[in-house]
């Protein structure tokens, strides 16, 4: 299997070196040549593989068919050692809640972490501890990891990086943007390898900076800059295993159909769900769920895509979705105009960066993207986001965050007659529980773990958003 970038850049790229790489020298974002076909006599297999012997297993398949430059046997000990129950809590991994009629949760959150993003980043950091060790031979080289945050990644990646030989890891954060239990879970972290970068502004100047580092080929190359974020093609990999793990838990045959929705900021966990169902699993809709942040919703509605700036990026008590420019949306456009890399540039580089939108309204390929992907989409509001807490626990007396009620609300405008909707649950509620305790008149559980975390001592730079000063920054980390 080779990777080819959404901007045109050709050049054969194997698995491991996209895994250390990030963006692409072009810009663009890789992306597998083709997606592996899953015929009716694979899905089955599959469905064997994870009824007897596990989700590790399962992602060893699905991985497998990916990565070829991993001996099959060290691709297997790294799943095998990433999805286990001391990691997850749970030997299901991801087990399956059921709500009303047709509508389930899958829960991605029990990881170290709370949030689905740990569902990756374990294996992130597995494979990335594996390639150095293999490439470095003693060498003592070192990988730079630049990532940005609006909450839970940030802390999953950390908590996967910490420690690690040869790692360093630089996250970025919108100062004051997260919840007082994000900011600890990251900033409380005393390991030498983690660097916590507050920026003064919003996620998508966090994001717009490890662009621009990433972009500047000669940096990138001399200080070794990897990515953690959902631009990195690993990481995105990971999260289309959990997608046949829940189709295989809600159907009893293959000729069953489900449906998947998704709050989504960024596009990576809801592009996941994409890659499955080009793979062939079957999806009938795949639902974005956004907060009033809605420039998906809208684009899936109108064809519209519009960048907002930071001014108009509303803060809103779901924060980790507070974003207006969804990195991982490049990859589904690729596919939607046929891989054309020269028209997906011309789109991500040209017209967002001179116009900060784009209109496809008119292109006959968006009026068939509904049919074609099976996407739909909605949004929800700060209110909505509370009666939904609170109709669920009183109903099924279970406790969602404000991500994942989005996704609840959503998710029950699509609903299907006999067509079992999966909501994908994005973190517990303890992570956001100044809301919770406005929708039930009380604070959620918290782990025994996370008792007093945000009376711990502090480790975070402050700095304004300048790409500048966090190359300087790297720079003087690695001297």
């Amino acid at each position: 299997m080779r990777y080819l970038s959404t901007r045109g850049d050709a050049t054969p790229r194997k698995f491991c070196d996209i895994l250390l790489e990030g963006l692409a020298p072009d810009g663009g974002l890789y992306l597998p040549e083709h997606y592996p076909r899953i015929d009716a006599a694979r899905l089955a297999a599959l469905r064997r593989v994870h009824a007897s012997q596990g989700y590790a297993a399962l992602a060893f398949e699905i991985l497998g068919l990916y990565i070829d430059d991993i001996p099959a046997a060290d691709l297997k000990a790294i799943c095998e050692k990433t999805y286990t129950a001391e990691v997850f809590g749970t030997r299901e991994i991801v087990p399956l809640k059921k709500l009303e009629e047709g509508l389930v949760l899958e829960a991605l959150s029990n990881g170290p972490t709370l949030a689905f993003k740990d569902m990756a980043m374990q294996l992130l950091g597995n494979l990335f501890e594996y390639e150095l060790a293999r490439r470095n031979e003693g060498k003592g080289e070192q990988l730079n990891i630049l990532g940005a945050t609006s909450g839970d990644t940030g802390s999953a990646a950390e908590y996967a990086m910490r420690g690690k030989r040869g790692i360093r890891v630089f996250m970025l954060s919108p100062h004051g943007r997260m919840s007082p239990f994000q900011q600890a879970q990251m900033f409380s972290l005393q390991d030498a390898n983690i660097h916590n970068i507050a920026v003064e502004g919003v996620f998508d100047d966090c994001q717009d900076i490890v662009k621009a580092v990433s972009n500047d080929l000669a940096f990138k190359r001399q200080y070794k800059i990897g990515t953690v974020n959902s631009i990195n093609w690993a990481r995105l990999l990971a999260q289309v295993v959990y997608y046949f793990a829940g189709y295989f838990e809600a159907t009893k045959s293959d000729n069953e159909k489900v449906s998947f929705t998704v709050p989504s900021g960024n596009f990576g966990n809801v592009c996941a769900g994409h890659v499955a169902r080009q793979m062939g699993l079957p999806i009938a809709q795949l639902v974005v769920a956004t907060n009033e942040n809605d420039v998906l919703d809208e684009f899936f509605r109108t064809g519209v895509y519009r960048v907002r700036g930071s001014a108009d990026t509303h803060e809103t008590s779901s924060p980790s979705m507070d974003i207006s420019k969804a990195s991982n949306f490049e990859r589904f456009v690729f596919d939607l105009l046929g891989r054309d890399g020269i028209a997906t540039r011309a789109l991500f580089h040209d017209a967002l960066g001179r116009d900060g939108r784009f209109d496809l309204s008119g292109d006959t390929r968006f009026a068939n993207a509904a049919a074609r992907y099976g996407f739909a989409s909605g949004k929800s509001t700060h209110a909505d986001r509370l009666a939904t807490i609170r109709d669920v626990h009183q109903r099924h007396g279970v406790t969602i965050d404000t991500h994942t009620a989005d996704g609840v609300k959503v998710a029950r405008e699509h609903l299907q007659p006999g067509v079992p909707m999966i909501v994908l649950e994005t973190a517990l509620p303890i992570k956001f529980a100044a809301t919770i305790t406005e929708a039930l008149g009380r604070e959620p559980e918290r782990p025994a773990r996370f008792i007093g975390i945000e009376d711990l001592p502090k480790r975070v730079q402050v700095l304004p958003a300048d790409a500048a000063r966090v190359k300087t920054l790297i720079a003087q980390e690695c001297e």
